[in-house]
Order: structure tokens, then C-alpha cells, then sequence
């Protein structure tokens, strides 16, 4: 077989909508797949240019081992200026490649998978570092993009007890394009704040900017217990992720590419601060203790995207709007082969 799915952004969008909040327990799954070796997922790859700091594209390879395996890569931009010229921020494709063969499946549009898939892992993380007895009644949100909107109609669609939404950007357009969304999408009430402490006096806070240093650096304004979604992981000084009690969702992946985890580990010269993984809170090998903020910084791994990918793919098979190829292997037989 060697025809060929191109998988576009409309059709993409139908199958995430299909998908609904299923997608979290998707990434819980794999989650726990990877922490039981289920999984193949190397170093994500950046792209970096000269005197473009902010800009970048990073590959992320991945494979999954499991009764379904497939393995595949994203190839993701990040150009942060592109909001200047009304332009998403963030572009993305994905090759999906048979397990057994290694020849290509599919190509997705998968800009919204990334934000699926981002958004899931914050769901996740909420609801595992949730306290006992508590309801996360306000949240904050730093960061006014498409991930946090994505973040926040996940967030809502799972968790119920959401009754105020207050959100930062430097971006006043974004800020509150994203308090319009709330309020009128999500029937939420929602407040612009003049500062990202604002948000801090919340429940539960989700960062989600582009932000590639640290500025977020009062101790104090983490509260006992209050749940920090460390979404976009350059936000936070060393100081407050060691002033928390952290998880990640791979320690040798989150501890690189100068992510506030990485710099507290430098500036400490060990690791220890980090409790575990999200997978080891699913599966009740550790668990958070009471009086301290509860932090999870996800690098964001490669596998999440192939796992969301692969329902995407099913999905599409049978749908409208996408475009096969059948002819798009060149070769399909192996030269001097038996004839």
C-alpha cells in the first residue's frame, strides 16, 4: 500500500471537535505508556537563528509501541512577532510513518493538534494536583493566545466548578479577546488585570506566553496549595519553582533549553526539587503534600502529538476534505528484488 493522507487544517478541526475531552484520557494513557517504556522519544531539535532569538522550529520525533504502534514527527514554528501582521504565531506539520514499514501514512496541518494536545496535558495536570476537598473556583491565566484559549475551553468542559476567569498580556488586544471568549463562549465571568500578580491571587494559574526568560520572580505570590500550569516553561524564576513542590512529565527532557526547571537545577546543582512525573501521580507512586504550590512544567513531548495524531488519522479516513494520494511513493518495489 503506498498511498499517501493529506490531512488538512479543516478536517483536522472536525476530528478534534469529535474527539472532545476524550483527548485528555488519551494523554493519560500515553503518559503512563512512557513511563512504562511503551514509548521512543528523543530530544525535541530546535532551530534557532541568528539575532532572532525569539524565533524557532522544533522538531519533535516520537514513536508509540503499543497495540496500535505508529511512529511519526511534528515540525513546529514559533515566530512571536507574527501577531505584528495579524499572523497565528505558531505553524505546524506532521508526518505520520507505518510502524512495521517506516513509510510515510499521512501529512497533518497540525498546529491545532499541538494545541490539543497542550491543552489536554494542562487538564491532566490539573485534575491530578487538584487538593482534596477543593474546587478550582477562579482561574488565572497569563498569556492571552491560542493555547490559552485552548487551555481554558478544555478546562471548562472538565471541570465544572469554574466560576471566574481573570487573565494578563502584555497584549491588550489578546487579553481581551480572550475575556470576550470567556464570557461570551464559555459563559464565564471573566476580568482583564493590569498585572500577571493578579492572577496569583487565583486557585489555579496557567501560564501560557511566549516569554523565553524568566520575569515572574515574588516568592510570594505563591499561595499553600494553589496549582501552577507552567504551560509555557520560561515564566518563573528559579526561586519560586524551588519554592514549590514540582512535577514534569520527563525529567531528562524538562531539565534542558533553559526552562525554569533547567536554571533552578544549575543554580542548585541538583534535581532533587523535582518530585517525579505526572505519570507517577496517575499511577499513585508519589502524591502532593499539603502547604505548598503544586507546580507542573510539561516540556511537551512528541509521543502526546503522535497519540492525538493517530485518532486524527482514523477519523479522517472516512471523511470529507481530505486528499489521497496513491501514487506519492516514486519506487514501490525494491530494486533488483525477485521479479
Amino acid at each position: 500500500m503506498t498511498e499517501v493522507h493529506i490531512i488538512p487544517g479543516a478536517v483536522v478541526v472536525r476530528a478534534l471537535n469529535a474527539l472532545g475531552d476524550r483527548v485528555v484520557d488519551i494523554v493519560a494513557e500515553t503518559y503512563r505508556l512512557h513511563a512504562n517504556g511503551g514509548t521512543v522519544n528523543p530530544s525535541s531539535q530546535f532551530l534557532r537563528f541568528p539575532n532572532e532569538e525569539r524565533n524557532r522550529i522544533i522538531a519533535l520525533p516520537a514513536a508509540l509501541r503499543d497495540d496500535a504502534p505508529i511512529s511519526g514527527i511534528k515540525w513546529i514554528a514559533s515566530y512571536p512577532d507574527n501577531i505584528e501582521q495579524n499572523v497565528p504565531r505558531a505553524s505546524a506539520v506532521m508526518v505520520l510513518n507505518d510502524a512495521r514499514t517506516g513509510l510515510p501514512l499521512a501529512f497533518l496541518e497540525a498546529a491545532g493538534i499541538s494545541a490539543q494536545r497542550t491543552a489536554a496535558s494542562a487538564v491532566l495536570g490539573a485534575q491530578v494536583l487538584q487538593p482534596r476537598g477543593r474546587k478550582y473556583r477562579r482561574i488565572g491565566v497569563v498569556g492571552g493566545g491560542v493555547i490559552a484559549r485552548t487551555i481554558l475551553n478544555l478546562l471548562c468542559q472538565r471541570i465544572g466548578s469554574v466560576e471566574e476567569i481573570v487573565v494578563f498580556d502584555i497584549n491588550r488586544d489578546s487579553c481581551e479577546a480572550l475575556v470576550h471568549h470567556a464570557q461570551t463562549e464559555l459563559s464565564k465571568s471573566a476580568t482583564p488585570a493590569d498585572d500577571y500578580s493578579s492572577c496569583f491571587s487565583c486557585d489555579l494559574v496557567v501560564l501560557a506566553t511566549s516569554a523565553t526568560s524568566p520575569y515572574i520572580d515574588q516568592v510570594d505570590l505563591l499561595r499553600p496549595d494553589q496549582v501552577v500550569l507552567n504551560i509555557s516553561l520560561r515564566d518563573l524564576a528559579p526561586d519560586l519553582i524551588l519554592a514549590g513542590w514540582n512535577i514534569v512529565d520527563d525529567v531528562e527532557q524538562c531539565l534542558k533549553a533553559g526552562t525554569s526547571p533547567d536554571l533552578a537545577a544549575r543554580e542548585v546543582g541538583h534535581r532533587r526539587f523535582i518530585a517525579g512525573t505526572i505519570a507517577d501521580v496517575i499511577d499513585g507512586r508519589i502524591s502532593p503534600p499539603e502547604g505548598k504550590a503544586r507546580i507542573f512544567s510539561p516540556f511537551g513531548l512528541g509521543i502526546l502529538d503522535l497519540a492525538v495524531a493517530r485518532e486524527v488519522l482514523g477519523f479522517a479516513r472516512q471523511a470529507e476534505g481530505v486528499i489521497t494520494v496513491s501514487d506519492f511513493i516514486g519506487e514501490t518495489a525494491r530494486w533488483g528484488g525477485a521479479r
